[in-house]
């Protein structure tokens, strides 16, 4: 399973996981959404429903890093090292892309692909 997210002309392409979070999120697409910068490692948007972690694993974040923060129900996309947090959960990886994730900005598309 992939998705890819889209700006301008910058595009991030992620592999995801098996997990009920990430099916959760692949019913939602496509989708166009507001991205907003967070911290100094990560990029977030809020799907307009929150996902399903059961069984999903814990993410242990860093440059691109697809992830899901359960307490604040949105998404994340590491451009940086991060960790790990209560909460976090890991949806895929980067594998393409990855330098555009910290350029993202205003308005994303997302897809599967």
């Amino acid at each position: 399973m992939r998705i890819k997210v889209e700006a301008d002309t910058r595009s991030v392409v992620f592999e995801l996981n098996d997990s009920a979070a990430s099916k959760s999120l692949l019913l939602q697409l496509p989708m166009t959404i507001e991205v907003k910068n967070y911290s100094n490692d990560e990029k977030i948007f809020y799907p307009e429903k929150k996902l399903d972690t059961s069984g999903t694993p814990s993410a242990r974040a860093k440059a691109g890093t697809l992830a899901y923060y359960a307490p604040w129900g949105d998404v994340v996309m590491f451009y940086d090292h991060f960790g790990s947090a209560p909460g976090l959960y890991q949806l895929g990886q980067a594998i393409s892309g990855v330098e555009n994730i910290a350029l993202l900005s205003g308005q994303i598309s997302i897809a599967e692909c």
